[in-house]
């Protein structure tokens, strides 16, 4: 059927196995494009975990640190703190 169009003597513009070339070009190029985006959108997500992970993380964190809070406040930890500040001032 090509050789039936392009021996008639018309003048049809692109070969027509051309502008099919390129066609076929185009859809390959849209079928691998759809494809990367099912995939993306279909992979499986952590469904939450590293959020309770990072949740637990922080309270044992604020936890620690409400105790070094309560330490440094006793008078001991004080005591013992300013005379090591005054023993490095007075060098």
């Amino acid at each position: 059927m090509m050789e039936r169009l392009q021996s008639d003597g018309l003048n049809h513009g692109p070969n027509i196995s051309d502008r099919l070339g390129s066609m076929t070009q185009r859809a390959k190029t849209t079928i691998c494009l759809w494809d990367a985006r099912l995939r993306t959108l279909t992979a499986e997500p952590e469904k939450g975990l590293a959020t309770a992970e990072y949740a637990v993380v922080m309270i044992a964190a604020t936890g620690f640190a409400g105790l070094l809070v309560a330490i440094l406040k006793s008078g001991a930890v004080k005591t013992l703190l300013t005379n090591l500040v005054r023993q490095a001032l007075s060098v």
